[in-house]
């Protein structure tokens, strides 16, 4: 089988894209909608590609509409909604039918639905997507999960719509059941790091030089030619640029400064403390967009909590670009790390070197340090940790006394820049031979006997308090 038979639950705007980008891979695809006139609105504007799309009034028509073996994408909200979809299938398919679940699941929610679904006599991806809109419509990233049964005759269609990285399309079958889902998770947890520290650099430029967005852009841009090219540093030049038309003013300055968020970034910490690692970085990102929802908090406290005398510096530009190179090195070190204690733990056996291939296009966190990343993973890495291989670990060496001053500056001025300070209190923490958890394993003793061991002999040992 070299094409496979397509529908699609929610026409919203990832499931409108979506559609039209397999359509215009030559496949046709029925649609539904909780509210049809959306699929109205995608097929009179959809132009030559019109002809593919067929819409259906309800779950049985769509079924209906496709001959076997079916696969059926979901693109509804985490939650109730994919399980609704899933209970209005299953009296509907047939044997070698497939549902694709291409939304942000909570990947234990993903395990336990192919289960569910298995066991009915039918098949079922976990697919994450990234890449938002415009990847979904010209080519995303995609993390699947699930049976090589299922992922092999979806895989030309998958590798047919998904984005190419010199001609390498972006997506794999990185293992069974949440294996997808998860790595989506945990790259949406580098995201919120990511982002977070752009914000941070933003807000030392905005907040302790007092440029303005014009002024700031043409930094961002030149980054982006060199070793931070990004997709998250273009997009940061691009928003800075942005006027708004009512106005005239800068719209970067017009937008509340309160973060939304999904919950894939807070999955992500919590996930990484139950396997016993740390997401520091990533945690500090997840806990900046919780505290820029209480803003009315935050203006209250502004005019009552008292700043430093100092409150403006000068940056060199050079050591800002530093510090972003060290900062996003580092967060992606925690998320590899968080992926290697999931696949140890849920038997998945990920390949990091392929993970970090697809990420190189369509997805959000696309940057140019995933190729040296993938190589990195191909050789023979020392402790299985991203930072002790040669190539990052010179970068480290070379660039974390800028971190270092960047973040001094900003705490002597009073800018916060919790990611940031994160980072480079990570990076300490790691490349401290001997650390500070002696104290705390003497008080634990102390005041619970837990017993420690010693330094100079085997076993477990009691202090003489």
């Amino acid at each position: 089988m070299t094409t496979a038979s397509m529908g699609l639950i929610g026409v919203g705007t990832m499931g409108s894209a979506l559609a039209l980008n397999i359509a215009e891979n030559g496949h046709d695809i029925a649609l539904y909608n909780l509210d049809p006139s959306t699929i109205d609105d995608l097929i009179s504007g959809a132009g030559d590609l019109a002809p593919r799309l067929t819409k259906t009034e309800s779950v049985e028509a769509l079924v209906a509409a496709m001959p076997t073996p079916r696969a059926i994408v979901l693109l509804v909200p985490a939650g109730g909604p994919v399980e609704a979809s899933i209970d209005a299938l299953l009296p509907h398919l047939a044997p070698g039918d497939t549902i694709i679940d291409g939304g942000n699941s909570d990947f234990r929610d993903t395990m336990r639905r192919t289960e569910r679904v298995e066991a009915a006599g039918f098949q079922y991806l976990g697919v994450g997507v990234s890449g938002g809109e415009e990847g979904a419509r010209h080519g995303p990233s995609m993390m699947v999960g699930g049976s090589k049964a299922s992922w092999e005759p979806l895989r030309p269609v998958l590798e047919a719509i998904a984005a190419k990285f010199e001609g390498d399309p972006c997506v794999a079958h990185l293992g069974p059941d949440g294996a997808g889902h998860f790595v989506k998770t945990v790259h949406n947890g580098i995201e919120y790091a990511d982002m977070q520290m752009i914000a941070e650099v933003y807000g030392l430029l905005r907040d302790g030089e007092g440029r303005k967005p014009s002024e700031i852009a043409p930094l961002f841009h030149r980054w982006n030619e060199g070793a931070l090219q990004s997709y998250l540093i273009e997009i940061t030049g691009k928003v800075l640029d942005g006027v708004d038309p009512e106005t005239g003013q800068p719209m970067i300055d017009l937008i509340v400064d309160q973060a939304g968020q999904k919950g894939t970034g807070r999955w992500t910490v919590i996930e990484a403390i139950r396997m016993g690692q740390s997401a520091s970085v990533i945690e500090a990102a997840v806990g900046a967009r919780v505290l820029s929802s209480e803003r009315v908090v935050r203006q209250a406290a502004s005019k009552v909590l008292a700043a430093p005398e100092t409150t403006t510096a000068t940056f060199d530009e050079g050591d800002l670009e530093s510090a972003l190179m060290v900062g996003r090195i580092l967060a992606y070190a925690q998320g590899f790390r968080i992926l290697k204690a999931a696949s140890e733990e849920f038997s998945w056996d990920l390949d990091y070197a392929r993970i970090a291939e697809i990420w190189r296009a369509g997805c959000i966190i696309r940057s140019a340090l995933l190729d040296d990343i993938s190589q990195a993973f191909r050789s023979d890495l020392p402790h299985g940790r991203l930072i002790l291989a040669d190539e990052f670990a010179g970068l480290l060496e070379t660039h974390i006394g800028a971190l270092r001053r960047v973040v001094a500056q900003a705490v002597t001025i009073g800018l916060p820049v919790p990611a940031l300070s994160s980072a480079v209190s990570w990076y300490d923490e790691v490349r401290q031979a001997r650390g500070t958890a002696d104290m705390i394993q003497g008080q634990r003793d102390f005041f619970g006997a837990h017993g420690f061991r010693r330094i100079d002999k085997d076993g477990d040992f009691h202090g003489p308090w």
